[in-house]
């Protein structure tokens, strides 16, 4: 159940940049609307958060976290840009 609850964080994660003009949600921007760099930047910094959300849960859940090298991190960065196309053709094709 941990695994899904995770999966849909990281959706909600991913999504999220794609549908609101400030930066978090909270942090207006002066270029309005939000361009693309900064949808990027947020991806970016919620991908990481994310992950320390997710080794955390693997931390308390398994009692150790098993080392990862480049590839993981290449293949979860991937899949994450995978998980935020929705939000990404919500917000410049759908959208008006």
């Amino acid at each position: 159940m941990t695994n899904l609850i995770l999966l849909l964080l990281a959706l909600v994660f991913a999504n999220s940049p794609w549908f609101s003009e400030r930066l978090f949600f909270v942090i207006a921007v002066k270029h309005q609307p939000k361009n693309v760099a900064w949808c990027l930047f947020e991806l970016v910094v919620l991908y990481f958060i994310l992950g320390f959300i997710i080794r955390y849960a693997e931390h308390a859940r398994m009692g150790q976290v098993a080392p990862q090298k480049w590839e993981f991190y290449a293949i979860t960065a991937c899949l994450f840009l995978v998980l935020a196309f929705p939000g990404f053709i919500y917000r410049f094709f759908w959208k008006k």
